[in-house]
């Protein structure tokens, strides 16, 4: 499998090729889990205890400052490369369908602002974030 910046949607089988290829090109893989869980509360939990946030996101009310401080916190590793996996995102799916969007739209949107050479002053990051349905 290569690495591809952006999200991608796999097979929850598929996470084990994700994961090999994130080894093999030694890139920093942040594992991100709702343990069945739904909503945006869930969402929040689960990136607050797996993502590099910076700051702290303090609550669950706000997507933008999510998103702002997971830009910030993954810019900060100064890797060029940088993957999310999140592999039981089926169920958060299926339960809460408008939150799921609004996640990925917030996950699509850091990998392409942090891809931008201009926003990431000259230090760009591949976010590569692979969703299992």
């Amino acid at each position: 499998m290569k690495l591809t910046a952006g999200v991608t949607v796999i097979r929850p089988e598929e996470a084990h090729e994700v994961v090999r290829a994130a080894a093999a090109e030694d890139c920093l893989l942040f594992r991100l889990s709702t343990e069945g869980r739904a909503g945006r509360g869930a969402f929040f939990d689960a990136a607050r205890r797996t993502l590099p946030l910076d700051p702290p996101v303090v609550g669950s009310r706000s997507w933008d400052a999510l998103a702002d401080s997971l830009w910030e916190g993954v810019h900060a590793l100064e890797r060029g490369r940088v993957v999310v996996l999140w592999p039981d995102a089926a169920s958060f799916a299926e339960a809460s369908p408008e939150d799921f969007r609004t996640a990925v739209d917030v996950l699509s949107d850091v990998a392409e602002s942090l891809s931008d050479e201009r926003a990431a002053v000259g230090r760009p990051t591949e976010f590569c974030v692979y969703i299992g349905i």
